[in-house]
């Protein structure tokens, strides 16, 4: 029974990244997460997302915690995800790098 879950669990996490790779613009994306989670969730990612950005720009924990509010704890766990994780915040922070998008937060 619990294999069935968990082919239940990926299907649905498929359907899920399909849905946000179907996104084309800045403005779709925008809408669809604004659907999809509650403020709360929604800045909590942003908030991760910039501390990933300011580790990768090599900025250190009490700067970055002062600047975004972030804990020490989210922290670090982005920089394990950084360092260790499976390659998803190495892999877009550089793609928005090349793509021009590595704007100044």
């Amino acid at each position: 029974m619990a294999h069935k879950t968990t082919i239940a669990t990926k299907e649905k996490n498929e359907r899920l990244y399909r849905a946000i790779l179907a996104l084309e613009t800045e403005e779709e994306c925008y809408a669809f997460f604004q659907d999809l989670c509650t403020i709360a969730e929604l800045r909590s990612m942003e908030q991760r997302y910039e501390v990933a950005t300011l580790l990768s720009e090599g900025m250190v924990y009490s700067d970055i915690l002062e600047r975004t509010g972030a804990s020490s704890a989210t922290i670090s766990r982005v920089n394990r995800a950084l360092l260790n994780g499976t390659g998803g915040y190495v892999s877009v922070l550089g793609k928005m790098k090349e793509g021009g998008h590595d704007e100044q937060l």
